[in-house]
């Protein structure tokens, strides 16, 4: 599992890149970034760009179930940039769990999700 993590527009924007396995101890890194732009912000959105993703083990399903409830109110947009049907299914998935508004990209087209994710 490997991922990065890219703050644009001073953090109301944040650039998630995750490939691999997403775990638990991914979560632990890049969560207190998330938390501290929202603290900062009130509001932030999130794209996050799966590249060779695998899905999560039952300790990171657990701690994106924690997220969703703690910031169901604090993302605008979450763009979810992938590769295959399944990672577009998420963008569906997603959308119980959040106030955002939700839109998948497919990874040809990450440029227009970095344009939509900082439109109004």
């Amino acid at each position: 599992m490997s991922y990065e993590i890219t703050e644009v527009a001073d953090g109301k924007i944040i650039e998630l890149i995750l490939s691999g396995k997403l775990t638990a101890e991914a979560y632990e890194h890049f969560v207190p970034v998330v938390d501290a732009q929202i603290e900062r912000w009130g509001k932030v959105r999130m794209m996050v760009v799966l590249q060779d993703f695998h899905g999560w083990d039952a300790g990171a399903l657990w701690a994106d179930t924690k997220f969703a409830v703690k910031h169901f109110h604090d993302l605008e947009k979450l763009a979810l940039v992938g590769e295959s049907k399944w990672e577009a299914g998420m963008a569906t998935f997603c959308k119980p769990f959040t106030k955002a508004t939700v839109k998948y990209f497919d990874h040809t087209d990450i440029e227009d999700a970095r344009t939509w994710i900082q439109g109004d």
